[in-house]
């Protein structure tokens, strides 16, 4: 590794947390702290920098502007999948806790700060099942994937960070439930696509509170849930097809059952890609199933809808925002694979934290969750149907279950969660065209006073900034393809 000092003028001391040095995060009146990652020399390296408030007259200056103020961060994650509980309960005792730590924790980690895990099976589960297989919903039970990897993965974890969100979405309804179409209501008895039955709407909105209440009798507590992952995929391994005009009523039952059942888990409609697979009737999916439910009892559980980048552009978050701003959104699911040299840093590191990370932040998300948190080397365990070409967010060596490999999502979401805590504010940044070539940034002030920028430099040379939030600036440079993360 090599040891250079990556910020600051004042030649601050270089703690390099790949070899040993901690990840502490705390901030002092005095300085700043600041990551460093590259496509090459640099690897999350932790760097001081000096505080001034002696005059500034760098042309090069990029100034928060905090009187600017947008949406208020819920975090940034992955996804624990039985895939990566799997593969993290391979790892000694030791290792996984220190992964975990480095992973979670807000003190002496990155703070990683939300996960999403699936209701019932996904692609990276050890088979195709829902919680009620047999019909009647006095035979709900949660199955093995969840009582004995993912609950003891997420217990491990909340342990750590205690403030961890968790979202959940399920990839089918039990096949019972499921129809060839919802006017002849023919019986569907496959776990790939099929539509949920509207004479289940009520069963299925009572299967969602029993597996909430299933997760809160072992301590781990739903943030929220989306109605159906990809609803317009068919294809998936396991699948539900779910319109707008389905999921629009789906929902207004989904939520008033949440109501009456006194629970706090929010709602995140859609849950699928910017391009709505191309389905031209489905386009605007979640403005459609604002205006189809109206005001209702419980309407208050719908905050907003989630998005994956399979297909499309992040620009049509901002389409979104502009016509329903009271809504929210969520950036919930990207993978990284054999498609796109998911394991290639000089592919992927500044594509993906200028699409998945930044670019969702600055178009209104509140939260950027990435797909699985660990894979092993073999790109598994997956399910036939599934992806089986996906890379984790790290992978670890299917040999020994020891030598963990950091990708590109690690790395952008740790630039994130590093600096950015759970109730910041995303806050202006002060026009200026030094930050119109090549650099991509995003500003924040954290519910305890502090500010945060993370800025990702597109370029094959490296870039001298002078950071400001009008009182104090620090000097920092930024490396070719690289991307800085600060907190001060």
């Amino acid at each position: 590794m090599v040891s250079l000092t990556a910020c600051g003028s004042d030649s601050p001391a270089v703690t390099d947390i790949n070899n040993g040095g901690g990840t502490d995060t705390t901030v002092t009146s005095s300085g700043a702290v600041l990551y460093t990652t590259s496509v090459s020399g640099y690897s999350l390296n932790k760097t001081s920098a000096a505080l001034s408030k002696k005059s500034n007259m760098s042309p090069s200056t990029i100034t928060v502007d905090t009187a600017s103020t947008y949406q208020k961060m819920d975090g940034f994650g992955a996804a624990i999948t039985y895939a990566t509980a799997y593969n993290l309960l391979k790892m000694s005792q030791t290792d996984r806790t220190n992964f975990l730590k480095e992973t979670f924790s807000d003190s002496d980690g990155y703070g990683f700060s939300y996960v999403r895990i699936s209701i019932g099976c996904s692609d990276f589960s050890s088979t195709e099942y829902t919680c009620c297989d047999t019909k009647g919903l006095e035979n709900f039970s949660l199955y093995s994937d969840e009582t004995n990897y993912v609950i003891p993965i997420l217990k491990e974890i909340l342990a750590i960070n205690p403030n961890v969100k968790v979202i959940g979405s399920p990839w089918t309804c039990p096949r019972w439930m499921k129809v060839s179409d919802i006017d002849t209501k023919a019986a569907y008895n496959s776990w790939t696509n099929g539509h949920l039955n509207p004479d289940y709407y009520q069963d299925y909105a009572t299967y969602f509170v029993k597996w909430i209440k299933a997760f809160q009798d072992n301590g781990i507590n739903i943030y929220a849930v989306t109605p159906q992952n990809e609803p317009l995929n068919t294809g998936n391994c396991a699948s539900t097809y779910m319109p707008w005009q389905e999921e629009a009523a789906f929902v207004k039952v989904l939520a008033s059952t949440f109501k009456s059942s006194s629970l706090n888990s929010k709602i995140y409609v859609f849950d699928h890609n910017y391009n709505y697979d191309d389905v031209s009737d489905q386009n605007d999916y979640p403005v459609k199933v604002y205006n189809a439910l109206g005001s209702f009892e419980g309407s208050e559980y719908v905050v907003g809808a989630a998005y994956h980048n399979y297909g499309g552009s992040n620009t049509e978050l901002t389409d979104i925002h502009s016509q329903n701003p009271a809504k929210g959104l969520i950036f919930s699911e990207a993978s990284i694979g054999t498609w796109n040299d998911g394991r290639n840093l000089s592919t992927r590191l500044i594509a993906d934290m200028e699409d998945i990370a930044l670019g969702t932040v600055n178009r209104y998300c509140t939260a950027v969750v990435v797909w699985n948190l660990m894979l092993d080397t073999n790109k598994g365990p997956n399910l036939d149907g599934g992806c089986q070409t996906c890379y984790g967010a790290v992978d670890i060596d299917a040999t020994n279950h020891k030598t963990i490999t950091k990708n590109s999502h690690y790395y952008i979401i740790a630039h994130l969660s590093s600096v950015v805590k759970p109730g910041a504010r995303r806050v202006g940044i002060a026009e200026t065209s030094y930050t119109s070539t090549g650099l991509t940034c995003s500003a924040f002030k954290n519910i305890d006073g502090t500010l945060a920028m993370v800025l990702c430099n597109n370029n094959s040379t490296s870039k001298a900034v002078v950071i400001s939030d009008g009182t104090n600036h620090f000097s920092c440079t930024l490396p070719a393809y690289g991307i800085v993360s600060c907190r001060w």
